[in-house]
């Protein structure tokens, strides 16, 4: 018999509120998100506790936000008419549509998981629902399997990958290599030891004088510069996957002083003002070129030791045209088939990804967590 779980996923691992529902691992009736990074623009970085604040407003909105953007045919209006008991019956309604609840319970900030852990228990245990617990960073990979949706502006991708595969996680907090022999048995081939890309993003657009985030402010100001205008350095690592980029962002730092006239005793706060826009632009594409290659340089690797049917790619920095662009140019023909990336929104943190993966634990027959004792991990690795 044919068996259709219907998942709602909850994410609140770093500034992001985020809610979804998915059918099947496959298609995606909802992607409900809150952010609060403006509040975190002026301090250059997320906050934790403006984030776990802006996690307790916005949590309980958001989801039943998704529930009505995932059955809209059971949607109360909230008008005077609709009365108090007929609105609880049309929520009572939306639940009964849900079969199971995932929530993100590592990696991330303690405070922020804490809000997602704590609605996602209360919620299970209202509604007697089966709880999943579900790892972000793996997370990740699992945005890609999503193929079908009636929401405007998702281009997804036409097929699921296939296993084997390699699974390469970059974003603000990770930086990670994986070989996936099938779902639930994979193999963490290496990882950054230091910053992770997204994070070394933020701080060279910091250096230069680009807003928070890093990530999208360093691409848009590298079309205007020479990739090639700057030699930097990539780390040489003792494990072969492994990553680092405290180097290539202290070389960016020794590069800005350098192009003002200063030595390394020069603060880098008073960096931007003394570099002009094309000094900026070259720094911006030339650090972009060699943090990108860093990471194809290994998914290459990987992938010809590996031989794998598919590569997969998660993450914030997974929406990056130069990325995609590097990997399409030296993997794509080694595949004899194009890499099939996942929407742009699907990259950032969202509960779609924690979403799908709850449905694919839920179909083969993963445990469940006792939603009476669910703990945070903020240090969880994959």
């Amino acid at each position: 018999m044919l068996v259709v779980m219907t998942v709602l996923g909850i994410e609140t691992s770093c500034d992001e509120t985020a809610a979804s529902v998915v059918v099947d691992g496959r298609r995606l009736l909802s992607n409900v998100v809150a952010s609060s990074m403006d509040l975190h623009a002026k301090y250059g970085g997320v906050v934790p506790e403006i984030a776990a604040r802006s996690h307790i407003e916005s949590i309980m909105p958001v989801v039943q936000q998704a529930l009505n953007e995932a059955f809209p045919a059971l949607t109360s209006t909230n008008s005077v008419s609709d009365g108090v008991l007929a609105i609880a019956e049309r929520r009572a309604k939306q639940w009964a549509e849900v079969d199971a609840i995932a929530v993100t319970y590592g990696a991330g900030l303690g405070g922020s998981l804490l809000v997602g852990v704590l609605t996602a228990r209360t919620l299970a245990i209202v509604y007697d629902k089966p709880l999943y617990a579900i790892n972000h960073v793996e997370a990740h990979l699992y945005a890609n399997f999503l193929t079908e949706t009636a929401l405007p502006s998702y281009v997804l991708p036409s097929v699921q990958p296939v296993f084997p595969s390699i699974g390469l996680i970059v974003s603000g907090g990770h930086s990670q290599l994986v070989h996936l022999r099938n779902h639930f048995d994979y193999t963490l081939l290496g990882q950054t030891n230091d910053d992770a890309i997204g994070e070394a993003f933020d701080k060279v657009a910091k250096i230069i004088g680009l807003p928070y985030p890093g990530g999208p402010s360093v691409s848009r100001k590298a079309l205007d510069g020479n990739p090639q205008a700057f030699s930097l350095p990539k780390a040489r690592m003792a494990g072969k996957y492994d990553f680092s980029f405290s180097g290539l962002k202290t070389a960016v730092l020794r590069l800005a002083q350098q192009q003002i006239g200063e030595d390394f005793t020069f603060p880098s706060s008073g960096l931007a003002d003394r570099l002009n826009e094309s000094q900026k632009a070259d720094i911006a594409a030339s650090f972009q070129r060699v943090a990108v290659e860093t990471v194809v340089d290994k998914t290459v690797l990987a992938y010809e030791e590996y031989g794998p049917r598919s590569v997969i790619i998660g993450g914030g920095v997974a929406s990056s045209p130069e990325l995609r662009r590097q990997l399409s140019q030296r993997l794509e023909s080694r595949m004899g088939s194009p890499i099939l990336y996942t929407a742009p929104k699907l990259c950032t943190d969202n509960g779609a990804m924690i979403a799908t993966l709850g449905c694919f634990k839920a179909l083969h027959g993963q445990p469940t967590v006792d939603p009476y004792s669910l703990d945070i991990a903020p240090n969880l690795s994959m």
